[in-house]
């Protein structure tokens, strides 16, 4: 099934698309695709709060875009990873065979499934700025990814 497939399919039954992804076996390049795949998408969702931001402050927009593409491209890529390994031994700790691979697949996937709605975010907080709306849809992304990265972390669990 195609990425855009895989993401609408995620909002009818997020486990399935996951052990889906899983039963393909643990392929590390698979999973850092699908992590910065997402990672470009929350940059780009960045742009209208940061062309709001530089035009309300007078600053430039070259400076702010730079800032973000260091922080999504480079680093945040990174602290997914970790996030990724730290859900790994949560998970171990409260008794899941889950692989290292699983648990990063889960998070990684729930960030990619999310992005419709972070898109949504970043268009809400460019054009209306702070405000119940912003607040809102934001916790909406919030709980919808969480939504998603449980049901993901379950999708690869095995009892020990």
């Amino acid at each position: 099934m195609s990425v855009l497939g895989d993401i609408a399919a995620t909002y009818r039954g997020p486990r399935k698309v996951v052990r889906r992804h899983l039963a393909a076996g643990p392929r590390e390049d698979r999973a850092l695709a699908v992590l910065m795949g997402a990672c470009v998408v929350v940059f780009l969702a960045q742009w209208p709060r940061l062309a709001r931001e530089a035009h309300l402050a007078g600053e430039a927009l070259g400076e702010l875009l730079g800032g973000a593409l260091m922080a999504w491209l480079f680093i945040a890529p990174l602290l997914f990873y970790g996030l990724g390994f730290v859900a790994w031994l949560v998970a171990r700790a409260m008794g899941a065979r889950l692989s290292p691979y699983d648990a990063r697949m889960a998070l990684f996937w729930a960030l990619l499934a999310s992005t419709p709605l972070i898109l949504l975010n970043g268009l809400v907080a460019g054009f209306v700025g702070p405000g119940p709306g912003l607040t809102l849809v934001g916790a909406l992304w919030l709980a919808v990814f969480l939504w998603f990265w449980v049901s993901g972390m379950a999708a690869g669990w095995r009892e020990t």
